[in-house]
């Protein structure tokens, strides 16, 4: 019957004891280097700032056409193309932030 040390297991063999007391060596000796590469953060929240404000606009747009849109329901003297004049306006401004956002998607994104 084996016992437990005669079992291969990852740091078995020859080459892994001698890498393993390299690397301990040289930890010892204060001359353990590590190269790492970490994301770059600055580009990372640059892009989570442009999701940000893009989630912001619409919700901004959304809530513009959910206002004007209770607003036609309300009886004004002053009306365009038979709709009151600031539901309109809403709309129109609504449209024009809707087709801003698009062209910025379309054209300004690296």
């Amino acid at each position: 019957m084996r016992s437990w040390r005669s079992r291969p297991g990852p740091w078995s063999g020859r080459g892994a004891r001698g890498r393993l007391n390299r690397i301990l060596e040289r930890v010892a000796d204060s001359d353990f280097r590590m190269a790492v590469e970490g994301i770059d953060q600055a580009r990372l929240m640059m892009g989570f700032q442009k999701i940000a404000n893009r989630i912001t606009l619409g919700l901004l747009l959304a809530a513009l056409i959910v206002g004007a849109a209770m607003l036609v329901q309300v009886d004004s003297d002053v009306r365009l193309f038979g709709y009151p004049a600031l539901a309109i306006v809403f709309f129109v401004l609504a449209a024009g932030g809707a087709i801003a956002l698009i062209l910025a998607i379309l054209f300004k994104d690296e």
